[in-house]
This record gives C-alpha cells, structure tokens and sequence, in this order.
C-alpha cells in the first residue's frame, strides 16, 4: 500500500509537471493522496525485484481525462495539451571582462545544456554541431551579436522554431537574454542571476533548471486549454457504419480539447453524439479532419459524412 501510494502520488506529480506552468504546479503539488486517487483511472506494476534489500517496481499510472481536467478547473488552473517539440537551441557565452565569445569551447552551458532532462520536458532541444564556419559567424558578428539572426546556423537542422540564449558573464554575475519562436510567436526574456560561480556543478545546474522552466512555460501557455470555453456540438453518424463509428469515438478520444462525449440518443438511421470541446467550432472540424473525419456542417446537427 504504501508504495502504491508513492507511485501514484509521483505520477500525478509528473503528470502535472507535463501539463501545467512552473506557477500553476506550485499551486496543486501537495493535493492530497485521496484526490489524486479519485482521478486515476488505472494502473500496472511491472518489473519487480529486490538489490540489496531495495525493492524496485515500473509503476504505470492512467489518469481519466474527463476528472483531470475537471479538477484542473476546479483549481482555476488552464492545462496545456502535451505536445512535444524539437527545437535548435543556440547557447552564446560572452565574458564581459575578457571581452570573448564562445559558441563550442569554454561554453560550459554547452557542455552540460542536455544534461539532466526531465521526462516530463516537452522541448527537444537540439545543439548545433561543432562547426568552425558557425564559430567565423559568431565572431564575425560578436559586436553586434543581439541583433544577429543565426538564419545561416538555424536553416541547417530544417526547423522553424529556435531559442538564442545569450549568457553574460560579469565577475560572479549571469545575465541570460533569450530570444524564443515557437509557433510563429516570438518573445525576449531577461533573466539575471547573482553571485554565480561557474565552477560549481550546482550553480550551473541552477541556471540550466531555471532557463529551461522558462523555455517549458512559454511552450505550455501557447498550448493552454481554456476549460472555461464549453463548446457543446450534437453530431449524427448512420448507425449502420459500424467501423465508421470505431473511427469517429477513436478520434474523439484522441482529441485533448475534447472533455467529454456521450452516446445522446439512437434510431433505426443514426446515431447521435454529445461532445463538450474545449474551442472554437472551426477548431474541431480542422482537429477531426487530421483523423480522416469529414463533417457535414450544413444543417443545425452536424453529420459525420
């Protein structure tokens, strides 16, 4: 029982961890083991054994979709749909006292940015290569190495969205001006840590942790699901496609901005549904066409074609 307990409270701490901001986490990390317990749906243990007295266990833990986010609205907290991302992330290290740059060598955020990845991180984040042509344009650019865009550097990985992280160091200070696009959004964040010695593994550690929470939120509020929205859609299917109907409830439940669906009635011709969508109408209709669903929108009762 008791490890039971701690594998669920741990997976509803990673989950959490996935799905809210740095901020809104902090709000619900200690809600209590018999809430956490009323919104699992199941789980499985694997892989148990015993090393020296430890007792070790794959612990699988399913939350139900519907009661998680009910209880994300419960707590006015707006969940971000998990979607993981690879991006090219660029780490320039300035010394303002020796007056160098360094994009590979002496660059120890570098060295040790994919250090300690969290599973719950949605952001790949992808180095560049140790190229000396990329070393020639950052030096080429370093007196002006805020306004320079890295199109030569960020096109060779066939990716749209990239962070440049320029780290100032000033005697035992850290200043960190990060420029971020993910999804056609573009932002600047200034972050500035004091009384930082480089040479101690925690104090990097704390910057690398507090960089990367800030790249994660970004990505988590452009995702946000606004519970508060409550689109409720009837959509009619012929009862008679029985493998169409597989289709259509497949990819309602593969839909994070769906928050329920019921059966709401049925007759010798259709069937009809209930859903709740957390969006717009044209939303859905482009969401459920990715799953090879085409909607009849005509009449006042959609129809799935």
């Amino acid at each position: 029982e008791k490890v039971t307990d701690k594998g669920f409270q741990m997976a509803f701490l990673e989950m959490i961890s996935m799905l809210t901001t740095s901020g809104d986490k902090k709000k619900i990390k200690n809600t209590s083991l018999s809430t956490i317990k009323s919104l699992i749906d199941s789980f499985t243990m694997s892989g148990e054994r015993f090393v020296n007295n430890i007792y070790y266990v794959k612990f699988d833990v399913n939350f139900n979709k519907k009661n998680t986010l009910n209880f994300f609205e419960n707590e006015n907290i707006f969940p971000s749909i998990p979607k993981k991302k690879d991006i090219v992330l660029i780490p320039i290290m300035v010394d303002l006292q020796s007056d160098e740059i360094s994009l590979f060598n002496n660059n120890i955020f570098y060295e040790k940015w994919n250090n300690n990845y969290e599973r719950y991180y949605l952001l790949n984040h992808i180095l560049p290569d140790e190229d000396l042509e990329d070393v020639d344009l950052i030096l080429q650019n370093s007196k002006s190495i805020e306004d320079y865009d890295f199109k030569k550097i960020i096109k060779k990985y066939d990716l749209n969205d990239f962070i440049i992280a320029i780290i100032y160091k000033n005697n035992n200070q850290i200043t960190v001006l990060s420029k971020i696009k993910l999804n056609q959004s573009y932002k600047i964040n200034s972050k500035k840590f004091e009384t930082i010695d480089l040479l101690k593994e925690e104090d990097v550690d704390l910057i690398l942790h507090s960089l990367k929470t800030i790249y994660e939120d970004y990505w988590k509020n452009i995702n946000q699901i606004n519970t508060s929205i409550k689109l409720p859609l009837t959509i009619s299917i012929d009862s008679k496609q029985h493998e169409k109907i597989q289709i259509f409830e497949n990819g309602l439940n593969e839909l994070d901005l769906v928050s329920n669906f019921e059966i709401l009635r049925v007759n010798n011709n259709n069937i009809y549904f209930k859903i709740i969508y957390n969006g717009s109408p044209k939303k859905f209709i482009n969401e459920i066409k990715m799953k090879d669903i085409e909607i009849d929108t005509q009449n006042q009762i959609w129809k799935v074609q």
